[in-house]
């Protein structure tokens, strides 16, 4: 089946109704109400409330914020500081503390998956290009999708190593995955591959909710959340002390549906699956293999296993980032068994048969 203009925009919608769930139910008891800022920004769109409107130049702050770290970490917008290191030739290239802290952590959740995690999986995204194909289809009734071969996924798959990536300070000295950082050093990063690129979209939209809610806790917001595509993360709770209630969405179901809802505060809920951006060229999607955003480092294809969503619950969004789409690489029995060697982290699992399943039940 073609993949529709509506299909693709669902899961933007989605996160728009997760605002809205969270936000329903407010106490009647407090008067006041939430403001909103919604923006389009990491090719998603981003929905910032709080429940204080004296604050509203602060949600304006936030998305000059997003802004700010779209020109750090997009990997196509060119002159961004990942855009220089995937076409420095190898060379060695200055970034800032954020970018060099993003990709510190995002390596070390590479070397703790034992590389089934990979931020240099580029070349592999890149070829089968979902999004640029999803977008293509909506415009093109006759389109014909790209499935690479596995000889080319071969070829690619020989510059994929998280490996051969190094970060190192003004005196050359090689950052590890558990240095600390200062943001008044400077920081190069290498590819010692030319032919190897990264992209931290598993990873940097977790570590910017992080920053967005520091930046707010620091101005003295202490409700709210905050919406960046699949990552939630919910500031306090509810002026009356109760806890939100977040819808998780069903995965392929219609605008709004949500297969189960949890009630939390002061949390991140970040949700992966094959059901976000993914073409299928059968006819029916039912029966159809699945070609998704979430790539299997091996092979270079879109995973194939038991689930189609993982949503992780966790104090850092960008912890959940990095584990939701780790637990769906390891399938449901495996992830469930990681995800219960945890301390303060769950997750709820959705199955193919749509089942869910979670780690604290």
């Amino acid at each position: 089946m073609k993949h529709t203009f509506h299909q693709k925009l669902l899961s933007l919608f989605s996160l728009l109704f997760l605002v809205s769930t969270v936000m329903t139910g407010c106490s009647h008891i407090s008067p006041q109400t939430p403001v909103s800022r919604t923006g389009f920004a990491f090719d998603t769109v981003v929905t910032i409330s709080i429940y204080d409107s004296s604050k509203t130049d602060a949600l304006e702050q936030c998305f000059a914020l997003c802004g700010k770290y779209e020109s750090l970490f997009s990997t196509t917008l060119e002159g961004s500081e990942i855009w220089n290191i995937n076409h420095a030739n190898g060379k060695k290239t200055a970034v800032s503390y954020d970018t060099a802290s993003l990709i510190q952590s995002a390596l070390s959740y590479c070397a703790q998956s034992q590389g089934m995690l990979d931020l240099t999986l580029r070349p592999i995204t890149a070829e089968w290009d979902i999004s640029g194909q999803m977008s293509q289809a909506s415009a093109l009734a006759d389109y014909d999708y790209y499935i690479p071969s596995e000889q080319t996924l071969s070829e690619l798959l020989a510059h994929v190593d998280y490996r051969k990536v190094i970060i190192t300070d003004a005196d050359g000295n090689e950052i590890g995955y558990n240095d600390t950082l200062s943001d008044d050093t400077s920081y190069f990063v290498t590819l010692t591959d030319q032919e190897s690129a990264i992209d931290l979209g598993f990873i940097a939209k977790g570590y910017i909710a992080d920053r967005l809610k520091e930046y707010l806790l620091s101005q003295g917001v202490e409700s709210g959340i905050i919406s960046l595509g699949g990552n939630i993360l919910l500031i306090g709770a509810k002026p009356d002390g109760t806890p939100y209630n977040v819808g998780i969405q069903k995965p392929f179901g219609a605008t709004n549906e949500v297969i189960t809802t949890i009630q939390q505060s002061d949390i991140s809920v970040v949700s992966s699956g094959c059901y976000e951006r993914y073409f299928t060229t059968d006819a029916s999607e039912k029966d159809g293999v699945i070609y998704h955003h979430i790539f299997d480092a091996a092979t270079g294809c879109p995973v194939q296993n038991d689930l189609l969503g993982v949503s992780i619950l966790s104090d850092s969004s960008m912890e959940g980032d990095a584990l939701s789409t780790y637990c769906y690489l390891l399938g449901l029995e495996k992830g469930l068994e990681y995800v219960r060697s945890l301390e303060n982290v769950d997750a709820v699992f959705i199955t193919k048969d749509y089942a869910v399943i979670t780690s604290y039940s």
